[in-house]
């Protein structure tokens, strides 16, 4: 079976073969993109982390296929094709996901769609979505606007030019993920501070953060919570506790009580957040691979917890209390203790998002805060 494609006379697409290619694979788009206006790379080694089948919790419930646009013995461009196992269990068409899509050359994009909707013909796959990489729990589409934004951790970087090549391929737009900044610190905090009587009022609500004595209990809240919140929501896919922990994991030299947010109703956890600082703070200066002395550079910045932005990666509240007055005012208690903490972390902005553009609850709670979002991310998807 061949999985070689050519649209062009002198682009390729071929299958990632060996370490080495898997290696140009996961470092390409820093390559492609530096110098370019917004891009600043991420460390090879998160890259390795998200994509790598021998570190990624991904390879544990699905597979795929790596793929590089070659124009000679260059490589141009790069895709990723693959298939959820959690994906497969929901109600619908087959749907499998390409991702990981990046190039500079526009005559990349139909011949590398083509290579991974092949693949996923191929194993019976009715319907494609993405890009994800690799699934909705890991970066998702398309850049649309906020190219010159601040670079985020766990945002996609791409040129603009590349939603609309995946348009003129034949795929349809099927949602819209909003990012947006608050900004904390005390003219912020005054302006958006819940009335102080009004967790009160609305019953025996009490916020804590993380204990760290307790990482693996808290771990498992957060994704029991997490996955009740958004079962059935459009795209979603469960974590499963291999991936918290390996969150946690990788997070632990940055790990801090305060970017845990629980809230609990007559002492049940009833919602919660997670804050990550944003590793561009520390290493966006340093490349993507950087010298043995950033590497001691990254290491002090770490140290001392040179962050000055965060993002919000996960968000939830318990189904049983949507139907409920809590519905907005848990998320906003939320939000309201996130901006408290600016005492004791760093973060002068925290990025809110994905948020789904069909999502008008979370969207107005936010939107009161700050009225627009600043980065816009695009999904698409085409039926096979």
């Amino acid at each position: 079976m061949s999985f070689a494609h050519s649209f062009s006379h002198d682009i390729t697409v071929l299958p990632v073969s060996g370490l080495r290619q898997q290696a140009l694979f996961i470092k390409l788009p820093r390559l492609l993109y530096d110098g370019l206006p917004g891009y600043v790379p991420p460390l090879d080694m998160q890259e390795q982390h998200l994509l790598s089948p021998r570190k990624s919790q991904f390879f544990h419930h699905g597979f795929g296929c790596y793929f590089l646009a070659w124009r000679g013995r260059k490589a141009v461009g790069r895709i990723s094709a693959h298939i959820d196992a959690l994906a497969l269990k929901q109600e619908g068409p087959r749907t499998g996901f390409f991702g990981a899509l990046d190039t500079l050359d526009p005559e990349c994009v139909p011949p590398l769609i083509a290579a991974a909707e092949h693949w996923l013909k191929c194993r019976a796959i009715e319907r494609i979505r993405g890009p994800w990489s690799l699934n909705s729990n890991g970066e998702s589409g398309v850049m649309i606007e906020g190219q010159n934004e601040i670079p985020m951790i766990n945002t996609p970087w791409h040129p603009v030019f590349l939603g609309q090549a995946i348009e003129n391929a034949g795929y349809t737009k099927a949602m819209d993920l909003l990012s947006y900044c608050m900004e904390t610190g005390p003219a912020a905090e005054q302006a958006n501070a819940l009335p102080s009587d009004i967790k009160q009022r609305m019953g025996n609500i009490t916020l804590r953060g993380l204990r760290l004595d307790h990482i693996d209990e808290d771990a498992e809240i957060l994704r029991d919570i997490y996955n009740d919140a958004w079962e059935g929501t459009w795209g979603n896919i469960p974590l499963t506790k291999g991936e918290v922990q390996s969150m946690l994991k990788a997070m632990k030299p940055v790990l801090r009580a305060e970017q845990y947010v629980l809230a609990e109703v007559n002492g049940e956890p009833a919602a919660v957040a997670f804050v990550v600082p944003n590793m561009f703070d520390v290493s966006g200066d340093l490349g993507g691979a950087p010298t043995p002395l950033g590497w001691l550079t990254l290491a002090n910045r770490l140290l001392h917890h040179e962050f000055y932005s965060a993002r919000v990666i996960l968000l939830g509240v318990r189904k049983k209390y949507l139907a409920t007055a809590l519905r907005a005012l848990l998320p906003a208690c939320i939000i309201d203790e996130l901006m408290q903490r600016g005492h004791v972390l760093p973060y002068h902005t925290i990025e809110l998002g994905w948020i789904l553009e069909t999502h008008e609850g979370l969207r107005n709670l936010i939107e009161r805060i700050t009225p627009k979002p600043y980065k816009r991310h695009r999904l698409y998807e085409k039926v096979l």
